[in-house]
């Protein structure tokens, strides 16, 4: 029987229950549950609550941040990139006051004061029906250098120590679809250990000498002087090439160990949230596509930089089994090179001035309508055999 049929039968059964004797109650009861499949005690406070007027208020504590501004938390949310509530958190103020200076967002000051108090646990809760979960693996590319291993000191996870901006890991993510055959289009990752600041290049192919003009053009863009640059065992770095590159340049050049991916975790962890996030995982293998991907990484460095606060490990104390880490404050890379002191004035004001003059709404709005034209460039075919494989080259020479 279905819940109405139920309440049907027991409003019909209402008035005969309660004016027969205790003997005839108990039969009713006995005849209502085998036709319904109620519980005795299910039937009893069905029909004893038949008639009686709703209760007008529920029972718990009263709700203390009403559906403005809800939505207000979803719209910052959503021009935030969708961040992680510990992230967002502490960028809310500054997050409204940016929307609010480019005419994106109108929250008055008793909304904005119930969003700066929001907990990270109380932000989770009410964007929990908004968040969307997905996506799919990539493909590994690397393939090891092993000619001047020996020569290039390992670097783990634990020495990383510097607290001053410049040195950075670097690593390429393959558009590769389905398949590493044949030719496709390579993104080189760039982040910097202290800062977070990250710059991300398109790369035609993984050419040795490609990738080191990629390093090149990542370290004209970084607004303070590359120190060290850590990479994996991939022949694009551990070749005679880049390692030269480096030696003349006076930077400090170091590898991780094999199959060790936690020694790059800084540039893994944006791997996974920037480049795959955004990008994904389709191949790409076109000059269209390269165009798109410039312009997409261009207005990610300045979305990313300025707007995408990260949390750093401060601390981490070992008990027992169990490992207890604490977390810094999160904040932007801009503003952790602000309070760096490595900037010139003339770079600070620059760098300023860039800050100011930035939407947020309008440059995610940008990227979204580059991906749009990007993804309409996906390849579907992959390209086996070495005819189509070294036409794809002799066409790389124009780019």
């Amino acid at each position: 029987m279905t819940r109405r049929s139920i309440v049907e039968y027991a409003e019909a059964l209402q008035r005969r229950y309660f004016g027969a004797s205790r003997e005839e109650k108990g039969k009713m009861l006995d005849e209502f549950t085998k036709v319904t499949g109620l519980h005795r005690k299910a039937a009893l406070r069905l029909l004893n609550r038949l008639g009686q007027p709703k209760r007008g208020k529920g029972r718990g504590r009263p709700r203390k941040y009403g559906t403005g501004v809800a939505e207000a938390l979803k719209a910052v949310w959503e021009a935030s990139d969708r961040l992680c509530s510990k992230r967002l958190q502490p960028f809310l103020p500054e997050m409204v006051k940016v929307l609010r200076q480019h005419g994106e967002q109108r929250i008055d000051a008793s909304t904005e004061a119930q969003l700066c108090r929001m907990s990270p646990s109380t932000i989770d809760r009410l964007l929990r029906p908004c968040r969307r979960l997905g996506g799919r693996r990539g493909l590994t590319t690397t393939r090891p250098g092993s000619l001047l291993k020996n020569s290039i000191p390992i670097r783990t996870f634990a020495d990383w120590q510097e607290n001053k901006p410049g040195f950075l890991e670097v690593d390429l993510v393959a558009h590769c679809g389905e398949s590493t055959e044949g030719f496709y289009l390579n993104t080189l990752s760039v982040v910097d250990v202290a800062s977070g600041w990250t710059e991300c290049l398109p790369v035609w192919g993984k050419g040795q000498i490609r990738v080191k003009t990629a390093v090149h053009r990542a370290r004209q863009r970084l607004p303070f002087p590359l120190l060290g640059v850590d990479s994996d065992n991939g022949s694009e770095f551990i070749n005679q090439s880049f390692y030269t590159y480096c030696h003349e340049e006076k930077i400090t050049f170091t590898r991780s160990r094999a199959y060790k991916k936690n020694d790059s975790c800084h540039v893994e962890q944006k791997n996974g949230n920037i480049v795959r996030r955004i990008v994904g995982y389709d191949r790409y293998d076109s000059k269209a596509a390269y165009a798109c991907l410039e312009r997409i990484y261009y207005d990610v460095r300045l979305y990313t930089n300025f707007f995408q606060p990260t949390m750093k490990l401060w601390s981490k104390t070992r008990h027992g089994a169990r490992v207890h880490k604490v977390y810094e404050t999160a904040q932007t890379p801009y503003q952790r090179l602000l309070q760096s002191g490595i900037l010139t004035d003339a770079r600070r004001v620059e760098m300023s001035a860039t800050y100011h003059g930035l939407n947020p709404v309008l440059l995610l709005k940008q990227i979204n309508n580059t991906l749009e034209q990007l993804w309409r460039l996906t390849d579907r075919h992959v390209a086996f055999g070495n005819r189509n494989y070294d036409a794809i080259r002799r066409a790389s020479v124009t780019v």
